[in-house]
C-alpha cells in the first residue's frame, strides 16, 4: 500500500510541474539586415529605416525548447485493442517495460525552458548621432528541470537507493520599458546599449532539494527531501485548512489547500542592461557580440510554503497485536506511518518572508558573418547563444545561409544544435516601402498530438508587422 502511495505521489508531482516553456528572440534572423528587431539580440545593430510597430502585433515570439516531452510521457498502449479501448497510455503503465518506458528520458536533467515575448509597442529612429529604439514589451518565462532518477523511481521502484537530486519548476512575468542607442565609432566598430526598466507582475519557484529514496535495506525505507514554494505576486496568499492527525495525541495540523490573490498590482521593480558591439574586420568578414538582460527584479513580497517534515521512515510493521493487548496494534502503527507521510507531503504556510531579489536570466550572443565575394547577395553566419539561468541554463550553435535577392526581400535558412536537440530554422522578411512583415521559426513544428501538442517539446513561431519610412 505504501509503495503505491509513493508511486502516485511521484507521478502527481510530475503532472503538477509539467507545463509549457518557451524561448524568446528569433535567432534565425540575427544575420538578416532588414529585420527591424535585430537590436533585441544585439543593441549595436541599427536599421536603415525608421519604424513603428503595429500595436501588440509588431513582434510576437512563441518558442518551445526541451529535451523531453509528450512523446516520452505518453506512449502506445500495449493493451489496445484487446484489453483496452485506449490507444495511448502513460509510461507508468505496468505492461510497458522499464527499459521502453525510460528510453526517451535524458540520463541527466530533463528540462523544458524559455520565454514568451509580446512587443506592445516599439519604434526606431535615427537621431543623436546614431540609431535609437523605444520598446514596451510583456515577457513571461517558464522552466522545469526533472532528474532522470525521478522518472526511474516512479516507474521502477525496487530495493535500491535512488539519489533523485533537485527538482525545479519556475514561472515569471514582467513588463519592460526599454531605451536603446547605437552608433558608429569608426569605419569598423559600432557599439550599442539598452537600458531596461522592469515592472514585475509575478514570480513563482518550486524547489524540492536533495530528494532521496533509500529502499535498499530489508528492514527500512527512507524517503527524504525539502520542499519549498516561493511566490511573489501582489496580494497573493496561501489558504490553509486544519486537519487532525491519525494519532489523537498529536492533535491538529494546518496544511495549504488553496491560494488566493486579493486584487492585482505591481509585484516588483528592477532594471537591466543590454550591451553589444559589431566589428567589420574587412569587406568579407564581420563579427559581433552582446550580453542581454543583465539585471534583476526586487520583489516586495515572498509568500513561502514548506513541507512540515523532511523525512519519512517506514521500518515495517512489527510487534503487532490484534486484540490480545500485547505489543502495538496494527491500526496504531498504520496511523503513525500515515502521520509521517502527512508531514512529509503536505505544505504549511511559512508566512511572508519580506521580499526577495532575483535575476531574470542573461543571454550571451557571439556571431561571425561571411559575405560571399562572388555573389554579394548571400552571406553565411555562425551564431553562438548561451542563456544563463541556473537550472534552466542552455546553449546553442546556429549555422545560417542568408539571401537578399531583392531590395525589399530577404531571409534565410539555418541549422542549429543546442542543449536539447538539433533543429532547422528559417526566416522570411518582406519590407517594401512603408511596410515590414516578417515570419520565421527557430525550430520547425514537426509532429503534434491530436491536441496539437508538439511531441518533442520543440517548436517556434515568430511574426510581426511594422510601419517604416
Amino acid at each position: 500500500m505504501k509503495l503505491t502511495h509513493i508511486r502516485l505521489s511521484a507521478a502527481a508531482l510530475m503532472l503538477a510541474v509539467a507545463g509549457g516553456a518557451m524561448a524568446q528572440g528569433l535567432n534565425s534572423a540575427y544575420f538578416t539586415d532588414e529585420y527591424k528587431f535585430r537590436h533585441d539580440m544585439n543593441p549595436a545593430f541599427g536599421n536603415e529605416q525608421n519604424y513603428v510597430s503595429i500595436p501588440a502585433l509588431g513582434n510576437i515570439n512563441v518558442n518551445l525548447h526541451g529535451n523531453f516531452g509528450y512523446q516520452d510521457v505518453v506512449l502506445d498502449n500495449p493493451m489496445y485493442p484487446n484489453s483496452s479501448d485506449k490507444k495511448m497510455t502513460t509510461f507508468l503503465n505496468p505492461y510497458i517495460s522499464a527499459g521502453t518506458a525510460l528510453d526517451g528520458f535524458s540520463k541527466g536533467n530533463n528540462r523544458i525552458v524559455g520565454d514568451v515575448g509580446i512587443t506592445i509597442l516599439s519604434g526606431g529612429f535615427k537621431a543623436f548621432g546614431g540609431y535609437n529604439t523605444i520598446e514596451i514589451s510583456s515577457k513571461t518565462s517558464f522552466g522545469m528541470s526533472l532528474p532522470y532518477e525521478m522518472f526511474e523511481f516512479a516507474k521502477n521502484t525496487g530495493n535500491k537507493t535512488y539519489n533523485i537530486g533537485d527538482i525545479n519548476a519556475h514561472a515569471m512575468s514582467y513588463a519592460e520599458l526599454a531605451f536603446g542607442h547605437s552608433r558608429q565609432i569608426n569605419e569598423k566598430l559600432r557599439v550599442g546599449a539598452k537600458l531596461k526598466l522592469l515592472f514585475g507582475l509575478g514570480r513563482a519557484d518550486l524547489k524540492l532539494q536533495d530528494m532521496k529514496a533509500d529502499l535498499a535495506a530489508n528492514d527500512k525505507w527512507t524517503v527524504s527531501g525539502k520542499a519549498t514554494a516561493d511566490v511573489s505576486v501582489k496580494g497573493f496568499k496561501y489558504l490553509s485548512e486544519t486537519d487532525e492527525y491519525n494519532d489523537p495525541n498529536k492533535g491538529e495540523y494546518e496544511k495549504v489547500n488553496d491560494i488566493d490573490i486579493d486584487g492585482f498590482g505591481l509585484g516588483g521593480f528592477g532594471m537591466a542592461i543590454d550591451l553589444g558591439a559589431v566589428y567589420q574586420i574587412n569587406e568579407d568578414w564581420r563579427v559581433s557580440a552582446s550580453v542581454l538582460d543583465l539585471g534583476f527584479i526586487s520583489w516586495s513580497d515572498n509568500a513561502q510554503a514548506v513541507n512540515r517534515a523532511d523525512q519519512f521512515v517506514f521500518d515495517g510493521f512489527h510487534d503487532i497485536s490484534v486484540n490480545d493487548g500485547t505489543g502495538v496494534s496494527f491500526d496504531d502503527q498504520a496511523d503513525n506511518y500515515g502521520d509521517q507521510i502527512t508531514d512529509f507531503i503536505n505544505l504549511r504556510d511559512n508566512g511572508d518572508k519580506g521580499g526577495r531579489t532575483t535575476g531574470i536570466g542573461a543571454t550571451l550572443n557571439f556571431g561571425a558573418e561571411y559575405n560571399l565575394p562572388v555573389y554579394r547577395k548571400i552571406t553565411f553566419g555562425l551564431l553562438s547563444s548561451t542563456r544563463i539561468k541556473g537550472a534552466y541554463t542552455w546553449t546553442e550553435g546556429r549555422l545560417s545561409a542568408n539571401w537578399k535577392p531583392l531590395n525589399w526581400l530577404d531571409g534565410g535558412v539555418n541549422f542549429a544544435v543546442n542543449s536539447f536537440t538539433a533543429s532547422m530554422g528559417w526566416v522570411l522578411n518582406i519590407h517594401p516601402k512603408g511596410y515590414n512583415f516578417f515570419i520565421g521559426m527557430d525550430h520547425l513544428l514537426g509532429k503534434t498530438s491530436k491536441e496539437f501538442i508538439p511531441l518533442s517539446s520543440n517548436a517556434s513561431l515568430n511574426v510581426g508587422m511594422s510601419i517604416t519610412w
